[in-house]
């Protein structure tokens, strides 16, 4: 890293994830920040409004010598002493606040005092959030988009994951994008979203792919949304289609929203996991009511009512495979064989994952 104070050199950092110092405060930080940065703040979320009020009526000659007096003593030394753990275990660390201005550069001095001198961001947060957002928008021009499409548990995902020229939007998102798609940890921010996604896309330019795979999307995932010019790109790309057996995209579906999420449910509740888990499911039942219609609605919560039942009497969950079977045949599929038709013209290829891989290796070729 260069020997100067500060650095603008972004692309480095989202190539060689570097590791970041945010010192911005708790409330700012959990707005959204960057991948492999850690908040390690200068103020306090109540110092920094007490600081901003001092400013806001006696101007920043009184709001800096407020906040020398809230941060000094030993407080000042844990704030100092965490950086400097910091930086001694991550070499390469740089640090950063929202413009770049006093907070960084306060942190920086503090640090530099004691030897370690560390580089600050140039324009802080502010300008590093610009860069990969160009970035997004910029990254069309780099690649050709393909998009992976297929029913639901064809194990669109698990083949994304097999090959290196991939973005798995789905991942990034932390959501598996359908109406049973929540998993028991929380969705990143759609700030925190954006920039794991620029990083992602600036790595796989810098590889020189021709082709990125990207699954078949909505605008949204969960609760976090694409953004526009990338998804407008995607929206218009050429479309190849995964074609796996009913019988194995249950097995898909089984393993993804039975057995993995019933293992994460008892990880972190325990005991009471399975209530909590099937009252989770019933609500995804109940927001898809109105599309299903009241008979069908109506069989598919019996059909889970049963394999639960069959779960707590017996501990065995081959059941909920019946379950899953009527929830793809009655509800997903008709709505993919819909979105397939629609976009038909836009289909190049369909075949199996072994086909498919066969395919994308002619395309390295063209």
């Amino acid at each position: 890293m260069s020997t100067s104070t500060q650095s603008s050199d972004f692309k480095s950092l989202a190539l060689s994830k570097t590791p970041l110092i945010d010192v911005r405060a708790p409330i700012e930080f959990n707005k959204g920040s960057f991948p492999h940065a850690i908040n390690l703040p200068l103020l306090t979320d109540e110092e920094r409004h007490l600081i901003g009020i001092k400013y806001k009526k006696s101007g920043n000659k009184e709001a800096i010598t407020l906040g020398h007096k809230l941060v000094g003593g030993e407080i000042k030394n844990s704030r100092i002493k965490a950086w400097l753990d910091f930086k001694k275990e991550n070499k390469d660390a740089l640090l950063y606040c929202f413009r770049g201005g006093q907070r960084s550069k306060i942190a920086q001095e503090w640090i530099n005092e004691h030897t370690l001198n560390i580089v600050r961001l140039e324009g802080g947060y502010k300008a590093f959030r610009n860069y990969l957002m160009s970035e997004i928008d910029n990254s069309p021009k780099y690649f050709k988009a393909i998009i992976l499409g297929g029913y639901t548990g064809s194990g669109k995902t698990i083949f994304l994951n097999k090959i290196d020229n991939s973005v798995d939007l789905e991942g990034l998102a932390n959501h598996r994008g359908s109406s049973f798609g929540k998993k028991i940890t929380v969705q990143p921010t759609q700030i925190d979203f954006e920039n794991s996604l620029a990083y992602e896309l600036i790595q796989k330019v810098n590889k020189g792919f021709s082709h990125l795979l990207f699954e078949d999307e909505g605008k949204h995932i969960g609760s976090v949304y694409i953004p526009k010019t990338l998804v407008n790109y995607l929206s218009s790309s050429s479309m190849i289609v995964l074609e796996t057996p009913f019988i194995e995209r249950i097995n898909i579906t089984f393993d993804e929203y039975i057995l993995k999420a019933q293992i994460n449910y008892k990880k972190e509740f325990e005991e009471d996991y399975l209530n909590l888990w099937s009252d989770e499911i019933k609500k995804a039942m109940e927001r898809i009511q109105k599309r299903l219609g009241s008979m069908r609605y109506k069989n598919l919560i019996e059909l889970f009512d049963e394999a639960l039942k069959v779960q707590e009497e017996k501990g065995d969950l081959a059941k909920y495979k019946q379950w899953i079977a009527y929830l793809l045949k009655e509800y997903y599929d008709p709505m993919y064989e819909y979105q397939l038709e629609k976009n038909k013209e836009k289909i190049i290829f369909r075949g199996t994952s072994s086909d498919i891989l066969d395919y994308l290796e002619t395309l390295k070729k063209v």
